[in-house]
C-alpha cells in the first residue's frame, strides 16, 4: 500500500506498561521539512518521570517504508550529536496502518510492532 508523507504531518503519542509494570510513553513531532523531535518518557512505580531522552533528526516515507535517522540527543538539558557512522541511528520499518487517527507500523529488522496515536491540535476533538 502507498502511503503520503503529509499523513504522517504533526504530532503522535503512545504509552504503554510493559511486563515487568514500567510504564514508558512517546511523543513524536513530525515535521514538513522532514524533520522530527521524539521524546521517551520512562516512568517509575509512583507515576513520576525517571528518564527523559529526546532524540531529534530526519525521517521520511516512501511508499509503506518509514525511516528516521537520529542525529542528535537532548539529555538533561545537553546536547549530543549522534554518532552518524552507528547504524543503531538509523531505522527503517513498515507502515501497517496510517490515517487520521492511527499511525502503526513495523520494525524491518526486529519485527517489533509500535502504534501511536495522532495528537489532537485542537482542544475538545479526539
Amino acid at each position: 500500500m502507498k502511503y503520503h508523507r503529509e499523513q504522517l504531518f504533526g504530532r503522535w503519542y503512545n504509552t504503554d506498561t510493559d511486563d515487568k509494570g514500567i510504564q514508558t510513553s512517546e511523543y513524536a513531532e513530525l515535521a514538513a521539512d522532514g524533520s522530527f523531535e521524539i521524546t521517551f518518557l520512562t516512568f517509575d512505580d509512583k507515576g513520576e518521570v525517571c528518564d527523559k531522552v529526546i532524540e531529534l533528526g530526519d525521517w521520511g516515507l516512501v511508499g509503506d517504508i518509514h525511516f528516521t535517522i537520529t542525529k542528535s540527543e537532548l539529555i538533561a538539558q545537553e546536547l549530543y550529536p549522534a554518532d552518524l557512522a552507528n547504524s543503531e541511528n538509523y531505522h527503517a520499518y513498515r507502515v501497517l496502518q496510517l490515517d487520521n487517527k492511527v499511525f502503526e507500523y513495523q520494525h524491518i529488522e526486529t519485527r517489533e510492532v509500535y502504534k501511536l496515536r495522532r495528537v489532537a491540535d485542537t482542544v475538545g476533538h479526539c
